[in-house]
C-alpha cells in the first residue's frame, strides 16, 4: 500500500504529541535548528522575549573567533536569513522599532563575519542586503527622531568596510525626511573639509610612505562622504548635487552616465540627458566597447526628445556594433510599412560578414535564426574556433533536432580543437561530442563535402593515434 503524501493535513492528524517528538529527534545534534526552535517558542512570550534571544544569538557570532568554512558559511547564511523573517514577523508588527534596532544589530555583524571566512560567492553580502531590504521595508513606521537616526547612518556608513550599510540612505530616507536627510548632509559636508585624523590615517597603515598613506585615507574617506552626500541627494530629488560629485570626466565613463542620464530624465531635463549621453558613448564604429546600459540610456533620452529617426539609427548602430538582437528588433519596429523585409535582409548580410564568427553564431542562438547559423557554418566552418565552448556546446544542441549536419560540424570544431591541442582537460567532453555526432549519423543523408562519420572516425584514428586516453574514452580502440 502506498504511505500517505507528506503534506500538512497529515501531519496534523498525527497530533501534537506525536509531532514533538518528530521535531525533537529532526533537530537533534542540529545547533542552529534547535536555536530556531527555541525563538519560535519564545513568540508566546511576546516580542521582548524573541528579541532577548535574537541578541544573546547576535552576541555568540561577535565573540566568535574560528575561521567559518564555505559549508558552516552557507549555515549561518540560512540562520541569518531566517533571524530577518522571524524579526518582520514576529517583532516587527508590534514593535516596529525594536524590530529595526535588530536588523540594524545584524547589518553590524558584518565585519566580524567577513573577517572570519571568505565571501567570494556573496553569501554574506546577500543575507545583508536582504536585512537592509527588511530595513527599507519597516522605515515609514519608525518612531526615531531624524536627527539621532542620521548619526547612526552616517558613523555605520563611515566605519563600513563591507558594504553592508551601502544601502542605508535610501531604504531609510521616508524615516529621515527634510530635518534627517539634512542632518546627514551637513555631517558628509562636515566630514569632507575636516583634516584627517589619526583614525583615518590608521587604516592604511600598511602603506609605509607617510604622504601616499595620507592621500590614501583622504581619498578613502572623501569618497565616503560623497556617496552619502550623492545619496542624499537622491532622496531630495536634487539632480545638480548628485552630478556635482564627479567630475566632467567621470561623468563621461560608461559605469556612471547611464546613472546621471536616468536622473536627468526623471527631472525632465531630456536634453543635457543627452548631451551627456553623447559625450560618453564610445569614440567610433571600430570601438570594441559594449556599452548596453549606456546606450539604454541614449536611447530613452533620444525617445524622450522624439527623435524616432535618430533613435532608429542608434539602434542600428549598436546592432551592427555588437548583433544585439534587442536593438534590431526594435530598429525594424520604428520602420514605415514594408521597409523591415529590406532592413532585414541587411541585417542577415552584417552577421554574415561579422568578425568573429562566434558572435555571429551566438546572435543567431540569441536570435533565435537557425536557418541563418546553418548559413554561417556552411560558408564559414573553417574560422570557427572550437574553444568557444560556451557558445558552439548551446548552438549545437539547438540545431541537432532540425540541422543535424550544422550541429555535428560544431560538435566536431570542438572535438579537434581538444585533439590538437592536445587538451587533455577536455578529452571527457570531446568524446561526449563525438558521441552525439555518431547519434546524429543516423539523420544525415548527404554530409555533402563534408567527411562522413565513419570517414571522420578514421581520420581521428590516423591523426592522434598516440592519444589513448581519448581513443579510449571515445571508444575508438
Amino acid at each position: 500500500m502506498a504511505g500517505k503524501p507528506l503534506n500538512k493535513k497529515n501531519l496534523v492528524d498525527l497530533g501534537a504529541e506525536t509531532l514533538a517528538d518528530l521535531l525533537l529527534e529532526a533537530v537533534k545534534g542540529d545547533a542552529a535548528r534547535q536555536r530556531r526552535v527555541r525563538m519560535v517558542l519564545s513568540a508566546n512570550d511576546g516580542p521582548e522575549a524573541i528579541a532577548a534571544d535574537v541578541r544573546k544569538r547576535y552576541a555568540s557570532i561577535r565573540r566568535a573567533r574560528s575561521y567559518i568554512s564555505r559549508k558552516a558559511q552557507t549555515k549561518l547564511a540560512q540562520e541569518l536569513a531566517e533571524l530577518t523573517q522571524l524579526i518582520e514577523t514576529r517583532i516587527a508588527p508590534d514593535a516596529p522599532d525594536a524590530a529595526f534596532d535588530l536588523l540594524w544589530a545584524q547589518l553590524h555583524l558584518a565585519p566580524a563575519i567577513h573577517e572570519r571566512t571568505d565571501d567570494s560567492w556573496g553569501t554574506v553580502g546577500e543575507v545583508m542586503d536582504s536585512a537592509m531590504e527588511a530595513v527599507s521595508r519597516l522605515a515609514p513606521r519608525l518612531s526615531t527622531p531624524p536627527e539621532p537616526l542620521a548619526e547612526a547612518i552616517f558613523e555605520a556608513i563611515a566605519d563600513d568596510g563591507y558594504g553592508a550599510f551601502d544601502q542605508a540612505v535610501p531604504a531609510l530616507a521616508e524615516a529621515l525626511g527634510t530635518a534627517g536627510l539634512a542632518r546627514l548632509k551637513s555631517l558628509a559636508e562636515a566630514a569632507r573639509a575636516a583634516p584627517l585624523a589619526e583614525d583615518d590615517l590608521a587604516r592604511y597603515a600598511f602603506i609605509s610612505d607617510r604622504e601616499a598613506r595620507e592621500a590614501r585615507a583622504l581619498a578613502g574617506r572623501n569618497r565616503t562622504a560623497e556617496m552619502i552626500l550623492q545619496d542624499v541627494a537622491d532622496a531630495e530629488g536634487d539632480v545638480d548635487s548628485w552630478l556635482a560629485q564627479y567630475t566632467a570626466e567621470q561623468l563621461t565613463y560608461h559605469t556612471i552616465a547611464p546613472s546621471a542620464a536616468q536622473r536627468l530624465l526623471a527631472a525632465g531635463r531630456p536634453k543635457d540627458a543627452l548631451a551627456l549621453t553623447e559625450a560618453a558613448l564610445p569614440g567610433g564604429a571600430n570601438d570594441d566597447d559594449d556599452t548596453p546600459d549606456l546606450d539604454e540610456a541614449h536611447f530613452a533620452c533620444l525617445a524622450a526628445l522624439g527623435r524616432r529617426e535618430d533613435l532608429r539609427a542608434a539602434l542600428w548602430q549598436r546592432f551592427e556594433r555588437c548583433l544585439c538582437p534587442t536593438a534590431l528588433r526594435r530598429h525594424l519596429r520604428l520602420l514605415p510599412d514594408f521597409e523591415d523585409i529590406e532592413a532585414e535582409d541587411a541585417a542577415r548580410q552584417v552577421v554574415l560578414a561579422f568578425q568573429p564568427i562566434e558572435m555571429a553564431l551566438f546572435y543567431c542562438l540569441q536570435a533565435p535564426d537557425l536557418p541563418l547559423a546553418v548559413e554561417l557554418i556552411e560558408t564559414r566552418i573553417a574560422e570557427i574556433d572550437g574553444d568557444a565552448y560556451e557558445v558552439l556546446t548551446p548552438l549545437a544542441e539547438t540545431l541537432a533536432p532540425s540541422h543535424p549536419l550544422s550541429a555535428v560540424l560544431l560538435w566536431r570544431a570542438m572535438v579537434d580543437f581538444a585533439l590538437v591541442r592536445a587538451r587533455s582537460g577536455r578529452y571527457g567532453h570531446a568524446a561526449r561530442h563525438l558521441a552525439a555526432c555518431g547519434a546524429a549519423d543516423v539523420e544525415i543523408l548527404d554530409y555533402g563535402s563534408h567527411l562522413s562519420h565513419a570517414d571522420y572516425l578514421e581520420a581521428l584514428r590516423r591523426a592522434h593515434a598516440r592519444k589513448a586516453a581519448f581513443l579510449e574514452r571515445a571508444g575508438l580502440v
